[in-house]
């Protein structure tokens, strides 16, 4: 499959969401590995709900995020939501290829992805919220300069315990803009 090269990194780039992309979501989408740190991990993703999933995420700024090498799909980032009036927004991600976990890969697509939310979207404000027993998305975070704003207690139930849910946000005037920081 061809992608389009919307935002280009080093390593990756952001291309926008293709629904032929559905039948490779619902198999990351129902590994509980990869799904344990997302919301849909008490889900079943039938290839038929991804597409309309995908229908629905392909109409805002979501994108697909690609190794630059060998042009193949590792996951997917994207605004949840936006506030023009407060010029505030909500990202999320995710990488699927689990052979691309601990490469830099998220935070690279993050920070392209909140770079064009600060300078084509024109954000002031991007909130990003993770569970506690994420620890390599909260070190990805943190990275990229977000800092905690508070957490809903014990707002998770899974796995037999009980897990916060952190929320961070960035700030336009804290985003450090250059590559590879």
């Amino acid at each position: 499959m061809a992608y389009c090269k919307k935002l280009i990194g080093k390593h990756c780039y952001l291309s926008p969401i293709s629904l032929e992309d559905a039948e490779r979501y619902t198999q990351w989408l129902n590994d509980l590995e990869v799904a344990r740190t997302l919301q849909t991990a008490d889900q079943v993703i039938t290839a038929h709900g991804e597409v309309r999933f995908l229908e629905t995420l392909s109409q805002g700024h979501n994108y697909g995020i690609v190794d630059i090498k060998t042009d193949e799909l590792l996951g997917n980032c994207g605004f949840v939501s936006l506030d023009d009036r407060n010029r505030s927004g909500e990202a999320g991600i995710f990488i699927g290829r689990k052979d691309f976990w601990g490469q830099g890969i998220g935070t690279e697509a993050l920070r392209l992805l909140i770079r064009y939310g600060f300078d084509y979207l024109n954000l002031h404000s991007i909130l990003i919220r993770v569970y506690e027993m994420n620890d390599r998305g909260l070190a990805c975070y943190k990275k990229i300069g977000f800092r905690e704003i508070g957490r809903q207690r014990q707002a998770l139930c899974r796995e037999g315990r009980y897990w916060d849910i952190i929320h961070l946000d960035l700030l336009r005037e804290e985003f450090d803009w250059r590559p590879g920081k």
